[in-house]
């Protein structure tokens, strides 16, 4: 953590400082001892307040504590964490706030740091936008102990925070869920069909799997139960290609990616993802958090080739600035999101 000091002289400090020159010419013009006496003792209260005020700001020590998870546009909260080294001196009066572009928006007072004490305050922060960043500009201030001087002490941090595309639903969003919904929960809330077992009834379940004549026959409630069919795959595509003239689309398709991803993930479903740099099968090869980690930082490529390989009866979701670029028979019943539209099937 490196320190850099500065300070201002405020209102007061300037209206000293023309009392302090008043007194300077008086004692000179008029040779005054008791004038000297006074000018003496105002230049003593001058650097008594620029030493103590330096005292005050020096040896603390400034901590961010972040969630292990951020994602952009989310306000989450986060701890602040400010030390006094000092083993027996006090800081008072102390101010901390951002200073330059930081997600830390709101200023921390604290009126009194005992020496050698810790202060913890919970702050909420918000990052515009995703990927790496650095939150290195805080600053320590104060004006104590006579408000003469206003000295600020900015601190860096040099730690990066690794900030997730915005999970949180935007327009068109929850219809192209509802559109994947339509075809994948067919599959996934179904039971199968082959013969399992018979178990006793348990609490809230459906009248409808109830073995009547093995209730009759034990006395108690039992229900049939079947084998579950396999958790259907949903292939999520995304194409890095997009040129420059399309950024902005390509901003908003990392988000829909990564929204649909997470909460497909949440529904427990199994999820591969594809991209030109990254293949992750959930929960198999990998989390959720290593595709968020991947979109937090992927840039548009205009020069990258299509090479996807999917699988038999999955159902395939593609992220593409140009869907002309997926041909063949595999890709016509893909679910294709293109800048022309949030959600429309490609037919044969």
């Amino acid at each position: 953590m490196a320190i850099r000091w500065l300070g201002r002289t405020t209102a007061s400090g300037f209206l000293f400082a023309g009392v302090l020159a008043a007194a300077a010419a008086a004692a000179v013009l008029s040779g005054n001892n008791l004038v000297f006496l006074v000018l003496a003792g105002l230049l003593a209260v001058l650097m008594v307040s620029n030493l103590v005020s330096r005292l005050s700001l020096a040896g603390l020590e400034l901590e961010l504590r972040l969630p292990e998870h951020v994602s952009a546009r989310r306000v989450f909260p986060a701890k602040v964490v400010v030390r006094n080294t000092k083993r027996w001196m006090p800081s008072f009066s102390v101010r901390l706030s951002a200073a330059g572009n930081s997600a830390f928006t709101s200023a921390l007072y604290f009126p009194v740091l005992p020496g050698g004490a810790t202060a913890e305050e919970t702050v909420e922060l918000s990052f515009a936008r995703r990927g790496v960043h650095r939150e290195d500009n805080f600053c320590f201030s104060t004006a104590f102990p006579f408000g003469f001087l206003h000295r600020q002490a900015q601190v860096s941090l040099r730690r990066e925070v690794l900030v997730y595309p915005c999970l949180d639903p935007q327009p068109g969003f929850d219809q192209l869920m509802g559109d994947i919904g339509v075809e994948v929960d067919a599959h996934y809330r179904g039971r199968g069909h082959d013969f399992y077992r018979i178990r006793p009834y348990e609490a809230m379940e459906s009248a409808r799997h109830v073995d009547w004549k093995a209730s009759a026959h034990t006395g108690t409630l039992q229900v049939r139960e079947f084998v579950r069919e396999e958790e259907p795959l949903v292939e999520v595509i995304f194409d890095v290609y997009a040129p420059e003239t399309l950024r902005g689309w390509f901003e908003q398709a990392v988000d829909c990616c990564a929204y649909v991803v997470w909460r497909l993930s949440a529904r427990e479903a199994r999820v591969r993802f594809l991209s030109q740099d990254l293949t992750v099968t959930i929960p198999a090869t990998g989390d959720v958090h290593r595709v968020l980690k991947y979109l937090a930082l992927v840039q548009p490529r205009p020069w990258a080739e299509v090479r996807f390989p999917t699988e038999d009866n999955s159902y395939a979701l593609v992220f593409t600035a140009e869907p002309k670029r997926f041909d063949g028979s595999e890709w016509d019943r893909a679910h294709f999101v293109t800048p022309a539209t949030l959600g429309t099937t490609r037919q044969p």
